[in-house]
């Protein structure tokens, strides 16, 4: 299924291009600094200057485009390593929309010396406009990342995690429960972008440790909620147990509906889009067991208004949840719960900058419209929330590596 191009619409009420690299205030707390790609070995400028070519190769690839396409992947490969910000042109889609994020302020700067939150996004902005998905022409539409997504989600492994709901059947209800919540929080490791740039992560052992447990607290505000807010982050092998655990929720009365947020169009290889939401519905209706029951209850909650799906344009948006417009602020507080899945929604929850470790979760989220929970497998350098005992446990077993690898999660809660 392919969507119909987005065009992005203007902001419902601009942010201003200082606000790009905000960030939230925390009181009594030194400003951390926002994090750049400016320095050669740090994480950040490995997904410039590594990650971002093994996309545009990955993506080349994967379609029979034509030499328009070819041409303008070659422009973006130079430019996103070598070359400077250059502003949409003035009949770009959204262009008001990205001047408003912070275009203008950025443009002639180098990729590297920009908040890295902000070039990110601009990466995967122009690689849209290279292969024509804005159009109009014949790929206009077109989701270069679909193969990808389609790939995993076909996979054996899914196939083997979707029989294992078979036996969860028979457990009690708060045991599948937690074992859903934690499906769905390290489901995150499948992220398709994290791979591209280090095959080798499916095959190393993962080390099933949690660098925070706020399941509790989690639990609490799940009990009997009229609306729970979650804000996707992959599709494929990640929001297929994002599904279940909605559903499960559903069907048990610990939320009277879901509103589930995804991309208005490809964004980060691997995010969730409407047509990444419905090929996971068909794949779970076509299943077997267990987990076709959970297909079919999700198809009919999506048909009597249980299950609703939003695509809003901030979702793809540069900058922070602290910037986001009043319109998806109004939504989220009219919530229960709201509940953040993966490192990208996790960076612009707290803000992309190099926070000390032990910085409270609570004071850089307060800006957040009402309660809200992170569920994140750790795979970028920003992380707030932990004790300096766990800290420094983490530190003395594997230097920094922790941040970054995948290896370890979180579940973090603001209740207030």
């Amino acid at each position: 299924m392919t969507p119909m191009p987005h065009t992005p619409p203007e902001p419902s009420h601009p942010s201003p291009a200082s606000a790009a690299p905000g960030a939230p205030v925390v009181p009594g707390a030194p400003a951390a600094p926002v994090l750049l790609a400016d320095e050669p070995g740090s994480f950040p400028h490995s997904v410039l200057a590594e990650r971002h070519p093994a996309i545009v190769r990955q993506v080349r690839e994967a379609f029979p485009y034509g030499p328009e396409q070819h041409h303008a992947l070659d422009a973006l490969l130079e430019n996103c390593t070598k070359g400077v910000i250059e502003p949409l042109p003035a009949d770009a889609p959204g262009r008001a929309s990205w001047a408003a994020w912070g275009m203008d302020e950025y443009a002639g700067l180098s990729w590297f010396d920009i908040p890295w939150l902000w070039s990110e996004s601009w990466f995967y902005r122009r690689l849209l406009d290279a292969v024509g998905y804005f159009g109009p022409g014949p790929w206009q539409g077109v989701d270069p990342f679909r193969p990808f997504k389609l790939a995993e989600l076909d996979a054996p492994e899914t196939d083997e995690e979707l029989a294992a709901l078979d036996d969860l059947a028979d457990r009690p209800v708060d045991e599948q429960a937690a074992a859903l919540l934690h499906g769905s929080l390290w489901g995150n490791r499948a992220d398709l972008g994290f791979r591209l740039s280090d095959e080798g992560a499916e095959v190393r052992a993962a080390v099933p440790g949690l660098v925070a447990d706020d399941s509790a607290a989690l639990w609490s505000l799940l009990d009997g909620a009229d609306t729970l807010c979650l804000v996707a982050d992959n599709a494929g092998r990640e929001l297929v147990p994002d599904l279940l655990l909605i559903a499960h929720l559903l069907t048990h009365g610990r939320a009277r509906r879901a509103v589930l947020h995804v991309k208005p169009y490809p964004y980060y290889v691997s995010d969730a889009t409407t047509a990444d939401v419905v090929d996971a519905l068909r794949r779970l209706t076509r299943a077997r067991g267990a987990a076709a029951a959970y297909g079919h209850e999700l198809w009919s909650a999506m048909a009597d208004g249980r299950l609703t799906v939003r695509a809003h344009a901030f979702s793809c948006a540069p900058l922070p949840y602290e910037a986001m417009p009043d319109d998806l602020r109004g939504e989220l507080a009219d919530g229960t719960l709201t509940v953040l899945k993966g490192d990208l929604n996790y960076r612009r929850l707290v803000g992309d900058r190099n926070w000390p470790p032990t910085t409270p979760f609570a004071g850089v989220t307060a800006h957040f419209p009402g309660p809200v929970a992170a569920l994140r497998t750790l795979k970028s350098d920003v992380i707030t929330g932990l004790t300096p005992a766990t800290e420094a446990a983490l530190v003395a077993a594997e230097g920094q590596a922790w941040r970054t690898g995948g290896t370890h999660a979180l579940i973090q809660v603001r209740q207030r």
